[in-house]
């Protein structure tokens, strides 16, 4: 190289050495010095070419504090999904979050609904049917499912029991009548209802002289006097003394039914009789004053059953019923 262009690549040299630079990357701070070690190695600029002493601008020597320009390097330096990580992983810190806001949000619905829901039927079972006996409770009347009838007339009939008399109800007329509707074939809820009202005479007392307990047959297939007194002596109602069981032909049990808005589906002799279960409680004037509806459970097997307690609740609001009715008669 002449002497005056090696002179003027010194000064260069010299000039990227210590003066401002803007920032050579790594690779070209490889290639400076190796072409520093190729000057050094021609004899050339033998005064700045010397271990140590040439430096690429923006680079730091051994010692050398580290500067903005090192920190930006540090950060260069970094992976370049560094900044997708961190963003990724705020973005499951708030869908974290947002699931634990809406899953307590959910919960503490939950905890309301559940509260409510038992004040509402707290507050269901202590409310009372106004007209209802002040001896009879409102656990039992609620669960007799009890309410007053505004002072109707019970409708007349014509039949006959299970001892073969032809009565009317106008024959029982001066004491309280308990009148049910039964199938002599049931085997669901009418043998539940013939022990409850089994239990209830027995706890009259006194009142028990004034008091008729009666049904209605609603199998049409099985409508004779014998298929009453079957019954009436299986499910021991005939222990009753005022006990009656009637039935008759079948338009004038149909005629029945439909006056006291019973349902009867008798699809065949065979089949289950399916009907309205409801007892009336008629005064001793003949007016129609109480209605409940009696209940039962089931099994898994399909056996109709009623806890005994409740059994036993039935049979004492039966009976208080009548004795407060027949106490008013007089």
């Amino acid at each position: 190289m002449p002497v005056g262009q090696q002179h003027a690549a010194c000064a260069d040299m010299a000039g990227s050495s210590s003066g401002p630079g803007a920032g050579v990357s790594g690779g070209a701070t490889w290639m400076v010095s190796r072409y520093a070690r190729q000057i050094e190695q021609a004899g050339i600029c033998p005064d700045i070419v010397q271990e140590g002493r040439v430096r690429i601008a923006g680079a730091r020597q051994h010692g050398e504090p580290a500067g903005t320009d090192a920190a930006a390097g540090a950060a260069e330096q970094q992976p370049p999904d560094a900044a997708a990580r961190r963003s990724a992983r705020r973005r499951r810190m708030w869908i974290t979050l947002s699931l634990v806001a809406v899953l307590l949000i959910g919960v503490n619905a939950y905890a309301t609904y559940v509260l409510v829901g038992q004040h509402n039927a707290n507050a269901g079972a202590n409310l009372r049917p106004s007209g209802i006996p002040g001896n009879i409770s409102t656990s039992t009347a609620n669960l007799m499912q009890l309410s007053p009838v505004p002072g109707v007339r019970a409708p007349g009939f014509r039949l006959t029991d299970q001892r073969g008399h032809t009565m009317t109800l106008a024959s029982l007329r001066g004491k309280v009548v308990v009148l049910e509707f039964m199938d002599p074939h049931c085997t669901d809820i009418c043998p539940i209802v013939s022990q409850e009202f089994v239990d209830a005479y027995a706890r009259l007392g006194a009142q028990a002289s004034k008091v008729v307990f009666v049904a209605i047959n609603v199998n049409q297939y099985h409508a004779t006097v014998r298929d009453m007194a079957a019954y009436s002596a299986a499910q021991r109602l005939n222990t009753i003394p005022d006990w009656h069981f009637f039935t008759g032909p079948v338009p004038a049990l149909r005629t029945t039914w439909r006056d006291y808005n019973i349902q009867v589906q008798a699809p065949s002799p065979n089949a289950d009789i399916i009907h309205t279960s409801v007892v009336y409680f008629i005064d001793a004037n003949g007016t129609e004053r109480f209605l409940a509806s009696p209940m039962v459970d089931h099994t898994a097997g399909g056996t109709a059953y009623l806890p005994l307690a409740q059994i036993s609740d039935w049979a004492g609001g039966i009976a208080r019923l009548a004795d407060d009715l027949a106490r008013s008669a007089h």
